[in-house]
């Protein structure tokens, strides 16, 4: 009758989206201004300037026909050059356009790349805490999930990762800024985990992919530049969002792009355009294409999420929470008062607190706390943190 798997994952939210919802019913309960709802990735920063303009500038001056028009499959040639002319100069990529596809955002970029490279039970590491959709998406592409653990930085760990790369490994997914840690990986431990995989290619023969998924790419914080990962491997394939950088999560804009140098490059794109076109992802928003290309290196005012992460890891910190310092992104992990996360989240709601627990996250006795809120909701939420603290001390 229909698609059981399907079926199971329309009628079950994630557990993000299914607080986020609840949360929306709360706030027209209660008020919204009694709801500390930190469950979503949502940018609460408006976009820059730069982008109202631009698409004002874009519908007065362009062919209407053009500008919501078809592009080309892959994208519209020049705003991909744009990006890879971008690209190269910020962190010397040396990326090319010809090896460039566009995409209805980072979801699709995923969605595209691990249908391109996998075929039916190949293996696809995974480094928790991660972003749960990897799961999905893995196995829609009739992929194998392999889960490894991070080490007590919250960065890969390699001892794991050389153990469980085999046979069967076709490609890790790796995200830094971290979704949801807010941990950048470092040069050292970038440079360490690509030797690996470079040895684990030579052992078994074929290519293994390094997967970056970068939409927080520019939400760094304390001077700290991004270690471009085409850079230090050759069978890259980089996804991008511009949904966290210029506040556009729901133009769903972004990129997926294969390294010129990497092994069987042209085949390896065009593979991608064939799942694009597989998938039903040919042509993205064409509006927001030609936006793009005119506000590359812009970003929406990133400062207030610094403003955030410092006034509430103060605050949680003080209180006396054991929260991971992030490096960027907009999230920060803190340390579960009970070893069940899910509990915890659930107590928290009691005090109108919205986190989210990590189990789904692949890691336990975490909650992840989206900070890219209004900064004044963040200090009306701090007694409330400390009536959820004060609960737990008065157990012991």
């Amino acid at each position: 009758m229909y698609n059981k798997k399907m079926y199971e994952l329309g009628s079950h939210q994630s557990a993000i989206r299914e607080l986020f919802e609840y949360g929306k019913k709360r706030k027209q309960e209660i008020g919204e201004q009694n709801v500390y709802d930190f469950s979503l990735g949502n940018p609460s920063v408006p976009a820059p300037s730069v982008v109202n303009k631009t698409l004002v500038k874009l519908i007065k001056e362009k062919d209407s026909c053009m500008l919501h028009g078809y592009t080309s499959a892959a994208g519209d040639y020049g705003v991909r050059k744009s990006i890879a002319d971008y690209l190269n100069k910020t962190y010397h990529a040396n990326v090319s356009a010809d090896l460039m596809y566009l995409t209805v955002g980072a979801a699709a970029s995923l969605t595209i790349s691990l249908n391109a490279v996998l075929n039916e039970g190949d293996e696809v590491i995974v480094v928790a805490p991660f972003f749960p959709e990897y799961i999905v998406f893995i196995e829609k592409a009739k992929g194998v999930p392999v889960i490894i653990d991070s080490d007590e930085n919250f960065l890969p760990n390699l001892v794991e990762l050389r153990k469980k790369v085999n046979s069967k490994t076709k490609a890790i997914i790796i995200n830094y800024p971290n979704n949801p840690t807010g941990v950048m990986i470092d040069e050292e431990t970038l440079k360490s985990l690509c030797t690996i995989l470079k040895e684990c290619e030579e052992k078994y023969n074929h290519n293994i992919y390094l997967i970056s998924d970068e939409p927080y790419r520019e939400l760094l914080y304390n001077g700290l530049k991004y270690n471009f990962v085409t850079n230090y491997y050759d069978n890259t394939i980089v996804c991008y969002s511009f949904s966290k950088s210029l506040s556009l999560p729901g133009e769903r804009i972004g990129y997926v792009l294969v390294k010129p140098s990497s092994n069987f490059s042209k085949d390896v794109f065009y593979a991608i355009c064939g799942a694009g076109r597989s998938l039903g992802f040919v042509c993205a928003p064409a509006l927001f294409q030609y936006l793009i290309s005119e506000c590359l290196g812009k970003t929406s005012d990133l400062s207030i999420y610094e403003t955030n992460r410092d006034l509430l890891y103060k605050e949680l910190t003080k209180i006396g929470y054991n929260v991971v310092k992030p490096d960027g992104a907009f999230y920060l992990f803190v340390k579960a008062l009970e070893p069940s996360a899910s509990d915890f989240a659930l107590t928290a709601r009691n005090f109108e607190l919205l986190i989210v627990p990590s189990d789904s996250f692949g890691c336990a006795g975490y909650v992840r706390i989206s900070y890219c809120v209004d900064t004044d909701m963040i200090k009306r939420s701090i007694s409330a943190f400390e009536k959820l603290y004060h609960v737990y001390e008065e157990k012991k």
